[in-house]
């Protein structure tokens, strides 16, 4: 149980050769809330909200992520977690990521500042009180951070089935390479109405959580927001799916197909 709410968590806070996108696709204001379901049941909500500040005198947008289980999962596994980046608003690249969590009685409370000049990453352990510096990778993101940057960094024009984009990602204490790729356009239905979608599919870890590395699969919408508006997962055990409950403050225009 504990696996499947963080999976479905670290997705939202949680991709390079498809550059491009003619406009940003986010602002301060943006703010997006997701239904999860595992099976039948709504498991948690998730929510991303975007606002401005400044780090070390330089502009930056704060992004936070929120995650709460829902009755009745939240009587016997409670979910409270919050992931918060603050990253440059030019480049896109992270400065600081805040990972404070508590899934079922599993805590993590995680403070990673980046120094991208010397590719390093130092992570201060709340929990623990302890400080260290790992080596990281050249443009290196956080779960979220990710999220964001590749929204910008997706341009649907001659975007062809089969490309792949790749990004590296430091999560926690570890150095990952993180590869997606573009599956085709696809019409879904959605509680808005129906949307033009980009699928894409992201390559995972088989075993103790997936059952295969392409049992993830998600659609973002065709226009210039490139918001997710539906995630499908098979799971070890069960399987689960997310939809796009709720937004407001979108930069551009959200697109229905009108019938």
């Amino acid at each position: 149980m504990k696996r499947f709410i963080a999976v479905a968590l670290l997705i939202f806070f949680g991709f390079s050769p498809f550059r491009g996108n003619s406009q940003e696709a986010f602002q301060k204001g943006e703010w997006l809330k997701f239904r999860i379901h595992y099976g039948m049941f709504t498991a948690s909500f998730a929510t991303l909200e975007v606002d401005e500040t400044v780090v070390n005198g330089k502009p930056v947008y704060h992004v936070e992520g929120i995650g709460k289980s829902t009755a009745p999962l939240s009587w016997f596994f409670k979910v409270d977690d919050n992931y918060q980046t603050f990253i440059d608003k030019k480049d896109g690249k992270p400065y600081r990521f805040i990972r404070k969590i508590n899934e079922g009685g599993h805590t993590k409370d995680l403070e990673v500042h980046f120094n991208h000049k010397d590719n390093q990453a130092l992570v201060y352990n709340k929990k623990y009180n302890t400080n260290k510096t790992y080596t990281t990778k050249e443009n290196v993101h956080d779960m979220l951070s990710a999220f964001y940057y590749i929204r910008n960094e997706i341009s649907s024009d001659g975007l062809r089935p089969g490309e792949e984009m790749n990004l590296n990602l430091f999560i926690d204490d570890e150095n990952m390479d993180f590869k997606l790729q573009f599956i085709g356009r696809e019409v879904i239905k959605t509680k808005f109405g129906k949307v033009a979608t980009l699928k894409f599919r992201p390559f995972v870890m088989a075993g103790r959580v997936f059952k295969e590395k392409e049992s993830l699969t998600f659609w973002v919408t065709d226009d210039e927001n490139k918001i997710p508006v539906k995630i499908e997962a098979d799971l070890a055990v069960g399987s689960l799916d997310a939809d796009l409950d709720a937004y407001k403050g979108l930069r551009n225009p959200f697109r229905i197909i009108m019938d």
